[in-house]
């Protein structure tokens, strides 16, 4: 890829219309498709939701393990603004063995920083191919920091028994992603840009597409596809104004999964990141304490040292953003309410590490701070920053779903990996690992199946071609944005780092109030043409629906466990509660709670200590 690649010439170079589909149809197809007046099918053997590493990733492994495949990637944006970019501090993988580590270890780390609600065979499985994998974006010219012998360098993460946290300076997630696009092109991966997913179908147990919208245009429409990767990011903008993450990571593909009638996993399990600038929530990596970076309370005190004596500020994540919200709560912090904060010190590293190392940091602090980090320590506070739950996923070795002809990869599936508290450079590798996975699975089905009949995914179009006139005959957008406002503060408020019964009850009657003032609202503009308010209305829903899942799975989860604290329970209990919680949702929105077996082999759950 050139410096002089642009918008424009990607949009010239890769990208296709939905018109410019084969149109595969029987002829009873094509008049059940002219009766429901949706249009003709637009056809391809994969289709793949989300352009962020995983996506990327998929699509690249299905055209190599069959050429022959018709495989389009869906995006809501330039690929080059996912949530992929979002990830700083590196990506975990061994790739040296020769100071002790191994796949095992690595394994064990993400296990434990896991708090046990982990599967194991999968996990094992995912170390063995992180390193690999990061070998592999070496191969295709990522630019890694090096070391003085040439070797891809690594720095400490919290909760790694080992180095082994491979780097891009501070950009790592941004340097992955480009990464990923550049071999996707040469790949001739071809995308169809500026769509959002509405729907998956699914009918007679197996996937048969997805209904996209064309934000440009407008154009609701059905592409029937053999195969269906969901790899469309998590779900942690619920918090709205209290988190890391873009503003595209909505849960649009958990959120069609869990309408398709397929089982949301570990909902309740959101990561809060230690350090996000306090207005806004933008991240400062984990990168910063892997240097060497202190926080401090309002005494000066390095107060990690009370709550991970021997790991410090390189804990787990959910230790430390427990440890920075009870220093706040308990007065040693400054500030007071949402702009409550403890420092992030980094100047006795020296300008020099800090403008080599942690560019980007440094950048974000005087961005939206107005701080030099080599000047004056950062204000920082958690930020809502990953989804461990997700798509429930049958097996990693395929990345399917329940339903045949369904996979999904990255943060939006659940395959058990990060389990209730991911590990910090996990994320990078899950996207790269899972979405290779996921697009060799989805190959092989497509491979040797035909296309659905198509009914549903017909049924589905002509509904929502109907929620669009329906919805955009006058309104105020502006009630739209208080609720979205509201959802995001109840979150934080009563779903927040610390929970309770009786704050999760008062969430859960809330949800259900902006739900019903949700389903009265109207869009003001008609005209389908760039309508972002209807994007956004769309986005809403899927969030307040993944929010009301979460909160009934963490009000059933009485304990304590990883990034989930419930302040009435807050001891583990592993006799009642060492299994993913399973919500499903019936045709009539009704949500119900289920549970499934943790997959324990190696490693007996033990008392969590750093």
């Amino acid at each position: 890829m050139t410096q002089q690649f642009t918008r424009r010439k990607f949009l010239q170079s890769a990208c296709i219309t939905i018109s410019a589909l084969t149109v595969n149809m029987s002829g009873i197809e094509k008049a059940l498709a002219a009766a429901a007046g949706v249009g003709p099918l637009a056809t391809c053997d994969i289709l793949i939701i989300g352009s962020g590493g995983a996506g990327l990733r998929a699509a690249v492994a299905a055209l190599q393990k069959n050429p022959k495949l018709n495989v389009v990637v869906v995006s809501k944006c330039m690929p080059s603004r996912s949530a992929t970019c979002m990830a700083e501090g590196g990506i975990n993988g061994v790739t040296d063995f020769s100071k002790g580590d191994s796949y095992e270890l690595h394994c064990f780390d993400t296990v434990k920083g896991g708090d046990y609600l982990v599967d194991q065979e999968s996990t094992l499985k995912f170390c063995e191919q992180a390193g690999p994998a990061i070998l592999e974006l070496d191969y295709l010219g990522m630019p890694f920091s090096r070391t003085a012998e040439g070797k891809v360098k690594a720095r400490p993460f919290g909760g790694a028994s080992k180095v082994r946290c491979n780097y891009s300076a501070d950009k790592t997630g941004h340097i992955v992603a480009h990464t990923c696009l550049d071999d996707a092109l040469s790949h001739g991966v071809k995308f169809l840009m500026d769509h959002e997913l509405l729907d998956v179908a699914v009918d007679n147990g197996r996937c048969e597409g997805a209904v996209l919208r064309n934000i440009r245009t407008g154009e609701i429409a059905p592409v029937r596809a053999k195969a269906v990767v969901l790899a469309t990011g998590g779900y942690t903008r619920i918090f709205w104004n209290r988190t890391s993450t873009p503003y595209i990571a909505t849960g649009d593909g958990v959120a069609a999964a869990l309408r398709a009638g397929i089982p949301f996993k570990d909902a309740e399990m959101v990561q809060f990141h230690p350090t996000g600038v306090v207005h806004g929530g933008v991240l400062i990596t984990e990168a910063a304490r892997g240097e060497g970076g202190y926080l401090l309370n309002n005494k000066g005190e390095r107060f990690m040292k009370d709550y991970a004596p021997a790991k410090m500020e390189l804990g787990p994540r959910d230790i430390v953003a427990r440890a920075i919200e009870t220093e706040i709560r308990e007065g040693r912090g400054y500030g007071q309410g949402l702009e409550a904060y403890v420092l992030l010190d980094l100047r006795h590293l020296g300008k020099e590490k800090i403008v080599h190392d942690l560019p980007q940091i440094r950048h974000v602090g005087k961005l939206f701070e107005n701080i030099d980090l080599v000047d004056k320590p950062m204000v920082i506070r958690p930020t809502a920053h990953y989804s461990m739950g997700g798509i429930d996923v049958n097996t990693f070795d395929d990345m399917a779903t329940v339903v045949p002809g369904l996979f999904a990869a990255g943060e939006a599936s659940c395959v058990s990996i990060h389990g209730a508290n991911r590990l910090g450079g996990n994320s990078l590798a899950d996207a790269v690992v899972t979405g290779k996975i996921a697009g060799n699975g989805a190959a092989a089905f497509a491979s040797h199946t035909d296309f659905g009949a198509g009914k549903r995914l017909t049924d589905l179009t002509a509904r929502w071609q109907d929620r669009f006139r329906n919805t955009t005959n006058g309104g105020d957008a502006k009630q739209m944005y208080a609720i979205r406002e509201e959802m995001g503060a109840q979150l934080w408020d009563n779903m927040g780092i610390f929970r309770t019964q009786s704050k999760l009850d008062t969430l859960s009657s809330t949800l259900a109030d902006l739900r019903s003032r949700y389903d009265a609202l109207r869009v003001p503009n008609a005209n389908p043409v760039y309508n972002t308010v209807f994007t956004e209305y769309v986005e809403l829903g899927n969030m307040l629906q993944l929010a009301q899942a979460a909160c009934l799975a963490a009000s059933e989860r009485k304990e304590s466990r990883g990034a989930h604290t419930r302040e009435d329970f807050p001891k583990r209990d592993d006799a009642n509660f060492l299994k993913h919680s399973m919500v499903t949702m019936d045709d009539s929105g009704k949500m119900r709670m289920g549970w499934k077996e943790v997959e324990i082999t190696k490693f007996k759950p033990e008392e969590r200590k750093y």
